[in-house]
């Protein structure tokens, strides 16, 4: 609720020239406080997987502000530099399975779209919550928070247990 238009965001996110996704929004509560709840929606399952460079591409192809392509490969490359730290292999080979999916990339760009467009100068947070438990990924059944996710959040105060599932992603981390 800060702002930000649907129709306008998806607007903006048309200009990836990605298909495949569709927004919904909701007003939504939660501890009583009221806000607008944004979930991407995949229209179409994809069964590759994306290398950085691709995702770059989209991006880089894309009609977006020069503003919004800079921070939305920044988010993207520092997810990329932690899975590749966390697997002991070069950037260029690093897979995006969750990640490359539409909803993330929706996610990560819509951000960056928002960020942008709200002229935001700072950004202050309270201890991020990890959450707990196990997450399912590609690589099998991993303990919160995934290696990726505390690699991207190792320079920020943290706390866990506050729930018993993954609270912070590496896309939410980075």
């Amino acid at each position: 609720d800060l702002g930000i238009e649907e129709s306008w965001l998806e607007n903006e996110l048309n200009k990836l020239n990605l298909k495949g996704w569709k927004l919904d929004v909701i007003k939504d509560q939660r501890h009583g406080i009221k806000g607008t709840k944004v979930t991407v929606i995949q229209t179409r399952h994809e069964h590759f997987h994306r290398h950085l460079n691709d995702i770059m591409k989209i991006i880089e192809n894309s009609d977006l502000e020069g503003n919004v392509k800079d921070l939305s490969r920044a988010i993207f490359m520092k997810v990329a530099l932690a899975e590749a730290k966390v697997h002991g292999i070069p950037i260029e080979q690093v897979h995006f399975h969750e990640v490359g999916a539409i909803d993330s990339i929706i996610d990560i760009v819509g951000a960056a779209i928002c960020f942008n467009a709200l002229k935001v100068d700072e950004v202050h947070v309270s201890l991020v919550e990890l959450g707990g438990g196990m997450v399912k990924c590609d690589h099998g059944n991993l303990p919160v928070p995934a290696p990726a996710t505390a690699e991207i959040i190792k320079e920020i105060p943290t706390k866990r247990g506050g729930v018993d599932f993954e609270a912070t992603t590496p896309t939410g981390a980075a």
